[in-house]
């Protein structure tokens, strides 16, 4: 695994599961968030619903690309098609909020610019990655 793959991978698993973690905190009030960081709505039942319907999808990605990581490091080739799921659910999860937020038409750069980022960045590692499991291994270029 190339280390900018390794390196995206676990800033962006790690960083939604302490997302999830925060959210679940600030939820049941154990924590308060202020206003300012919250996404548009966030109290509104409907967008809190919407919100916590990404969680399935997110801990896929989260999951599926740290055992990547986790199987990469142990040199087992199961790597690629993990990180292959990674990247996918992770573009979905991206391109699903992106959507939402665009048909609101509100473009809120602190919540539509990371959401963005989810559904652009996969594609860096994307076509290597596809590419190697259609010829059954990585090119020379590309251990």
């Amino acid at each position: 695994m190339r280390p900018a793959l390794r390196l995206s991978l676990l800033v962006t698993d790690i960083a939604f599961l302490v997302y999830w973690s925060l959210s679940a905190l600030v939820q049941t009030g154990v924590v308060h968030a202020p206003r300012a960081l919250m996404y548009a709505h966030f109290d509104d039942p409907r967008v809190v619903a919407w919100n916590w319907s990404f969680l399935p999808v997110d801990l896929a990605f989260s999951a599926t690309g740290l055992a990547a990581v986790a199987a990469s490091r142990r040199g087992d080739p199961l790597w690629r098609p993990l990180a292959l799921l990674s990247l996918a659910f992770t573009m979905v999860a991206g391109g699903m909020a992106v959507g939402y937020w665009a048909l609101l038409k509100e473009f809120e750069p602190s919540w539509f610019l990371p959401n963005l980022a989810l559904l652009v960045w996969p594609l860096a590692f994307l076509p290597g990655l596809v590419c190697d499991a259609a010829s059954g291994g990585p090119s020379p270029a590309r251990p």
